[in-house]
């Protein structure tokens, strides 16, 4: 039987499982209350942190799925992205719209990615 870890375990979810060289991320989001571009790159921020912790990193991501308050921002959302993701390391992606927990919530950030 593989080994499942989990970093950073509270009541409701964990930040991150490992489990078969695969590095699930939970849902990462931004300070409410910042526009789109500033809780995006605080997202990225924090998936990098996420990944380095569990011996993964942005190269290595296998896919993403970005959820948008409002598709109005995707292009913002984009430019961040855009600059943020490696080249030549581009994960399969979706990006849509949805309530999220807070109407202060612009956008979050779902990754899968292989340890290193």
């Amino acid at each position: 039987m593989s080994e499942i870890t989990r970093l950073h375990t509270g009541p409701r979810m964990s930040q991150a499982v490992v489990h078969n060289g695969i590095v699930y991320l939970a849902g990462q989001v931004g300070k409410p209350g910042d526009n789109v571009t500033e809780q995006t790159k605080s997202c990225l921020a924090q998936v990098d942190a996420l990944l380095a912790e569990t011996g993964s990193d942005k190269t290595r991501i296998l896919q993403t799925i970005v959820w948008l308050a409002d598709m109005k921002d995707f292009a913002e959302m984009n430019a961040v992205w855009d600059a943020w993701v490696p080249q030549g390391h581009t994960p399969a992606r979706a990006a849509g719209e949805a309530k999220l927990a807070t109407p202060d919530y612009l956008v979050e950030f779902i990754v899968t990615a292989a340890q290193a």
